[in-house]
């Protein structure tokens, strides 16, 4: 299947998303990575859009600079997104639908979590997260 008419794989997406979540939650800029494993912003970009793919020694290389393990890039993969992957849609005629990136990935979403983990008292921390749960779930039951 060609990759340039249907887009990129939804694994590919989703595990360039973990790949932006960890470096955005170290503070890390695209081009730092890329100077730590020898690419430039622009090749770190196209491996969080998903738009290339990452070899396994380029996995590993990430997986040590960011200090987490690999299977952390294929995390919280949810099962329609697993069964995009190029073995499980192989021979398959449907086309392929529209992957939306996981709002984890969003940067709204990582700006909120580091400002939480700046925190660095656990009890007001607790409280913060007690309360934006609350809200949320105010917020649901009013739709």
């Amino acid at each position: 299947m060609d990759q340039s008419v249907s887009g990129p794989n939804p694994v590919d997406v989703h595990v360039g998303g973990r790949l932006r979540l960890r470096r955005t939650l170290l503070g890390m800029t695209q081009t730092s990575l890329g100077d730590a494993i020898g690419l430039t912003f622009q090749q770190v970009q196209k491996y969080e859009r998903g738009m290339n793919r990452i070899g396994s020694s380029r996995l590993y290389d990430l997986s040590r600079v960011l200090d987490v393990p690999i299977n952390f890039f294929f995390d919280e993969m949810p099962e329609r997104v697993a069964s995009k992957s190029p073995a499980q849609v192989r021979g398959l005629s449907e086309p392929r639908e529209t992957f939306e990136p996981d709002i984890a990935a969003k940067r709204e979403t990582l700006e909120l979590v580091r400002a939480y983990y700046k925190i660095t008292d656990p009890q007001i921390r607790k409280r913060l997260f007690e309360m934006v749960k609350a809200l949320g779930a105010a917020s649901a039951d009013r739709t």
